[in-house]
């Protein structure tokens, strides 16, 4: 089931008193997805981020999220999604958050030293230092070494079932799942796809990149126990060699217990195998398109690391200094107030977070995308007065999909016009969260575009 955009506006305005929408974009739909996503401004400003899921599994999925991120938002020195509000649909709830503000991480650009790239490592360690009973209690999902290594074989198999995975890849992967002293290690709360857009930094100094501070971390999807080198694939899969070192000395710093000695190579594994994942997911929703594309994707992989030692080879030793005391868990981060007055430590809504032209998807323009749909003053009401479910029929008349750009295309909006619903007298406050983050913006630096 895929719900219009004014639809979704109309069960946030349902789910959050106060919460009177003028404007709403939906978020681009990609195969496999396992929600409506859309993008709501009221008429004080504020963005919100309104998930509704597809089917019975999403929404009991969406449920342990929503477990989970209660019980982390004081955990970790960083923001993280927490809902405000909720609606009821078929499929279980849909789920209303604050929109998160900040700049998205592009990692094939970040440089090697402090600044983003430790702040990245230390943002890792802060999350696998978590008590692992945090994320038993939400009920994510558990796997230890081996059961996470038999998973893998499997998707090995899935792949090379396929028919479109290059020989050589089959065999290098299959080599270092089968090297057993490789796959040793504590496991630890993850992430599970902690991609550079995941992540949402902002800069006490726009001048000086060392200044970056984890402002949020989004898309809690995948959150799991489990290998705390899958967080780290994503820095071996795109970063410089240089950056990718700086990561690991500033994680290795902060973590409370020492990383196991093949977590990077584990971790360079996962990245290669992030690829196998795409084709899977292409070959599961039948898409010809994606398939081709993924197919494509592994054919340069197969290039790449034909010229580059196997995956066997030593890696750098990580750091063994002292490492300073952890923080602990109810203290507010490097990111606990930010320039528009969020707060990105506890995320629970006690500062106000209005939208912003600068670093928000909602208000900026350009020529790629489609402009945001306004809602007539009629049409919410009509929206409220409806069940919270209903056919497709009952709907059909509402305004088509707005999509958003995709990763690293620009975006684009028009302003709200004046014809809006009335305010409502209610306090701006609002949890500092949201589900996509803005744009990819390049991080500040002497010889790069900020990213």
């Amino acid at each position: 089931m895929s719900r219009t955009p004014t639809y979704l506006a109309a069960l946030a305005s349902g789910a959050v008193p106060g919460l009177d929408p003028v404007a709403v974009r939906a978020a681009r739909s990609r195969p496999g997805d396992a929600y409506d996503l859309a993008f709501v401004t009221d008429t004080q400003r504020r963005a919100w981020a309104v998930r509704a899921p597809r089917s019975a599994a999403a929404g009991a999925e969406l449920d342990v999220v929503v477990t989970l991120l209660g019980l982390l938002v004081r955990r970790v020195p960083f923001g993280v999604p927490v809902p405000r509000g909720f609606a009821a649909v078929a499929e279980g709830r849909a789920v209303v958050y604050p929109y998160l503000h900040g700049r998205s991480v592009v990692l094939e650009a970040v440089d090697p030293g402090p600044g983003v790239a430790a702040e990245i490592g230390r943002t890792l360690a802060a999350l696998h230092n978590v008590d692992r009973a945090v994320f038993d209690e939400a009920g994510v999902p558990a796997y230890d070494a081996e059961s996470w290594r038999t998973r893998r074989l499997a998707d090995l198999d899935r792949g090379a079932a396929t028919g479109h995975v290059p020989t050589a890849l089959l065999s290098r992967w299959e080599r270092a799942l089968e090297d057993v002293s490789a796959w040793r290690f504590a496991p630890t709360p993850v992430h599970g796809d902690l991609v550079g857009d995941r992540m949402l930094v902002s800069f006490s100094d726009e001048g000086d990149p060392a200044t970056a501070s984890m402002r949020g971390v989004t898309g809690w999807d995948q959150a799991r126990i489990g290998d705390p080198a899958d967080d780290l694939a994503p820095v071996l899969d795109r970063c410089r060699e240089e950056t990718v070192d700086s990561v690991f000395e500033s994680y290795a710093l902060a973590r409370i217990e020492r990383p196991d000695a093949h977590l990077r190579r584990r971790a360079r594994l996962a990245g290669e195998l992030r690829h196998l994942a795409r084709l899977l997911i292409a070959v599961s929703a039948g898409d010809p398109g994606l398939i081709s594309a993924s197919a494509s994707g592994l054919r340069a992989l197969d290039e790449r690391t034909a010229a580059g030692p196997g995956l066997d080879a030593p890696e750098p030793a990580l750091p063994v200094r002292p490492r300073p005391a952890p923080t602990s868990p109810s203290a507010p981060g490097p990111s606990a107030v930010t320039d528009s007055g969020e707060s990105g430590a506890g995320g629970d809504g006690s500062e106000t977070s209005e939208t912003q032209e600068e670093d928000t998807q909602l208000l900026q323009t350009g020529d790629d995308a489609e402009a945001t749909t306004v809602i007539p003053h009629e049409e919410l009401l009509r929206l409220r007065a409806a069940e919270a479910v209903a056919d497709d029929d009952e709907f059909g008349d509402l305004p088509a999909l707005a999509d958003l750009p995709a990763e690293g295309e620009p975006v684009a909006d028009e302003p709200v016009p004046d014809k809006t619903v009335p305010d409502e007298d209610e306090p701006d406050k609002t949890v500092p969260d949201e589900d996509e983050p803005d744009e990819p913006v390049p991080v500040p630096d002497e010889d790069e575009p900020a990213h």
